[in-house]
């Protein structure tokens, strides 16, 4: 495979130029136990201002139309937490979150692409149904194609994220690399076009924090396998035990990676802070990148 993403993949209505710039993807958790404390169902979240229950929804709406008005390019819908230690919900009681948030974003945000974080092929199908337009799967290595398959058939662009049920490597790069092409493979072997497959190495997912580092550090090989990469850091744990600071506290910590990142030539970065991320990602861009001054009065 080349070490050059294809230059342009449509998700939606969007036509997203590879190398251009790095595109920001703004997290939306429909959750109550998200690791970040983002989470929409979560005690403590924010009321309709008279002392009724939260509506999960409209919190969605306001907080994703300030993330696109931040500058966020995509959203990212997730209705299960995915932190270590998590219990699992029903299918029915992550479609009862996902599926009207997706729905109304997509209404009220018709321009802003929509993915779906889930491991379900049936949540991502109805999510499809209410208007999402790429599947991200946190188990894209996994040897089932169930969900390859469904993007297939529904013509949806899909993220290939690496993970681990056990953090045992003899050589993290090199075996999260093959681990993704061999995921690659099954993708396209299930009928997705290899132009639709995005690859994520997966920080967080599987490994120690030593593994997190050294995947970020050489992340060029990670483009050696000719897909876009979506990278998503934002508020992870490596980044509390490197600092000693909480969730709340590790913005500084998520904005250098994600200029790191940049640096080694990521594509999309999948954040919470989706303000601070796109003026660190257009500053880096601008570095790793070039820039050119707009024009006074243009």
């Amino acid at each position: 495979m080349s070490d050059r993403p294809p230059t342009s993949l449509r998700v939606g209505d969007r036509v997203f130029a590879w190398g251009s710039r790095t595109f920001v993807m703004g997290i939306v958790n429909v959750t109550p136990d998200s690791f970040s404390g983002d989470g929409l169902l979560a005690r403590g979240a924010p009321d309709a201002g008279d002392g009724a229950a939260p509506d999960p929804v409209a919190l969605a709406v306001a907080r994703a139309t300030q993330m696109v008005a931040d500058g966020a390019d995509l959203l990212d819908v997730g209705g299960e937490s995915t932190r270590p230690g998590h219990e699992r919900v029903s299918e029915a009681a992550e479609l009862a979150r996902v599926v009207p948030v997706v729905a109304a974003l997509h209404a009220a945000l018709p321009g802003t692409p929509i993915s779906i974080d889930t491991t379900r092929p049936s949540v991502a199908a109805a999510a499809l149904d209410a208007g999402a337009t790429l599947v991200n799967d946190v188990w894209g290595v996994a040897q089932d194609p169930a969900m390859a398959r469904l993007a297939a058939a529904r013509g949806a662009p899909i993220v290939l994220m690496h993970n681990r049920t056990e953090a045992r490597y003899e050589d993290v790069v090199a075996e999260v690399v093959a681990d993704l092409r061999a995921a690659v493979a099954r993708a396209v072997q299930a009928g997705v076009p290899e132009t639709a497959i995005i690859v994520d190495p997966g920080f967080g997912f599987g490994k120690t924090p030593q593994h997190n580092l050294a995947v970020l550090r050489d992340l060029g090989a990670v483009r050696a396998l000719g897909r876009p990469i979506l990278l998503g850091t934002s508020r992870k744990s490596t980044l509390g035990r490197i600092l000693d600071l909480p969730v709340e506290d590790r913005l500084e910590a998520t904005l250098a990676t994600t200029a790191l990142a940049i640096g080694a030539g990521i594509d999309i970065v999948r954040v919470h802070d989706v303000r601070e991320n796109v003026r660190a990602a257009r500053v880096a861009d601008a570095i790793a990148r070039g820039w050119v001054e707009p024009v006074a009065g243009a």
